[in-house]
């Protein structure tokens, strides 16, 4: 099973606290403040893990250069998008390739 499914299937049974603690372990290896796209606004929201959390509605809109595919977060959960920020979650991105043929 590709790690993306496995964590989700291994997050979901999971009591609250432990998928508390897994998703905080993988917003500290986050490298989203340090991304040309990530901006002021994002950083004072305390807007990262996108890749996870989804899309900024507010405070991105513009995408510049995109670090995800160096980032820890992206090998470990198993990622194949990037862009996160502005074009929504893995599971979003996924879902839109694998429904409409949408590939960003």
């Amino acid at each position: 099973m590709p790690k993306f499914e496995e964590l989700g299937r291994d997050l979901a049974e999971r009591d609250r606290n432990e998928r508390m603690r897994m998703i905080a372990s993988l917003n500290l290896q986050c490298r989203c403040p340090g991304c040309p796209t990530h901006t002021e606004c994002a950083k004072r929201n305390q807007e990262k893990l996108f890749c996870f959390n989804g899309k900024s509605f507010i405070c991105i809109e513009a995408e510049r250069e995109c670090l995800c595919p160096d980032c820890p977060v992206h090998d470990e959960m198993g990622l194949r998008y990037a862009f996160f920020c502005t074009r929504g979650s893995e599971k979003a991105q996924r879902y839109e390739h694998d429904v409409w043929g949408i590939q960003h």
